[in-house]
């Protein structure tokens, strides 16, 4: 009797977990019903534009927008190639070379860099960008401004003569081989030999410039930083580094899986399409990175003077 009753149990409690599963997994979908996740970047460009993202969806729409913790930007595009993102703020060129692993040498002659990457982002991960921002956040080379006027640095390749006396830093992103717009094929493309080359941490790397820790390091364009560290940026003058026109990258089954909840869907993110230039960035970067300002309020008041926003 006892042993039955073992059994008994058992197969009851199987059935309880089997319950709770199935309930799970509908919640889950239920959630995802109504409900647009995005995986929130570490930049803070990148969590301005998906706060103006989730205020315009929010606004214009029946749909829910979800930010959910920050991840790098290469873990963020394989969840949502995973499906379990359903957008991000991206730039064609990390498009291109960060996660398509591609280069500039592989666009046919004719189309533009945005194009071909859309087209090969669509056919080989689902996923395609949406209309131009209008800023073009590419990498930088820059130095302080001491260092700029003691060795007259304008140019990248005006560092091919004093690179061994320099120290390159960046963040360890740049170092990594994920893409070919990075620190070693930067180097050999220029023929740079440095003192020494070091990654650090994102959140310290502004600060190991202005102590001179480090003599040279990348950027981005758009950096608020790199109006408060009175940087020198250097012109590319072998054109190294391709454009990075930002844009929002999204899952080729978005506006159809939110075709009845929001219809307008699609008409409602491309109303962040042209809207922006690089200075215009570098003031909304600025005020959240130097001065301090809640990333939602620097988000909203944009918005409302662009007149996006009620």
């Amino acid at each position: 009797v006892l042993l039955k009753r073992k059994k008994n149990m058992k197969k009851t409690m199987g059935i309880i977990i089997c319950l709770l599963m199935v309930l799970s997994m509908t919640g889950c979908s239920k959630s995802r019903g109504d409900e647009i996740i995005i995986m929130d970047g570490q930049f803070s460009e990148m969590k301005l534009i998906h706060r103006m993202v989730k205020m315009l969806v929010e606004q214009d729409t029946d749909a829910k927008v979800i930010i959910k913790d920050e991840i790098s930007p290469v873990n963020g595009f394989n969840e949502m190639v995973r499906g379990n993102c359903d957008l991000m703020n991206s730039y064609d060129g990390t498009l291109l070379t960060t996660y398509l692993k591609l280069d500039t040498k592989d666009i046919p002659e004719g189309q533009s860099l945005y194009d071909f990457a859309n087209e090969t982002a669509l056919k080989e991960k689902q996923v395609y960008l949406l209309d131009k921002l209008g800023l073009n956040n590419t990498y930088a080379i820059a130095v302080p401004e001491d260092i700029a006027s003691e060795y007259n640095l304008e140019n990248v390749s005006d560092l091919i003569p004093v690179a061994d006396k320099l120290v390159f830093g960046a963040e360890h992103e740049f170092f990594s081989e994920e893409g070919s717009m990075k620190f070693n094929p930067f180097a050999s493309f220029y023929g740079l030999d440095f003192k020494e080359s070091k990654p650090v941490d994102i959140g310290l790397k502004y600060s190991a410039v202005e102590n001179g820790n480090i003599d040279v390091t990348e950027v981005y364009a758009t950096d608020g930083l790199n109006k408060k560290a009175m940087i020198k940026v250097l012109k590319d003058d072998k054109n190294f580094f391709p454009e990075y026109n930002g844009a929002l990258l999204v899952r080729s089954d978005l506006f159809e899986r939110f075709e009845e909840i929001a219809p307008n869907l699609e008409e409602t993110l491309n109303k962040l399409g042209g809207i922006f230039d690089d200075e215009t960035m570098v003031d909304l970067t600025y005020a959240v990175d130097v001065e301090g300002q809640d990333v939602e309020k620097v988000a909203k008041q944009f918005l409302q003077e662009k007149g996006l926003l009620q």
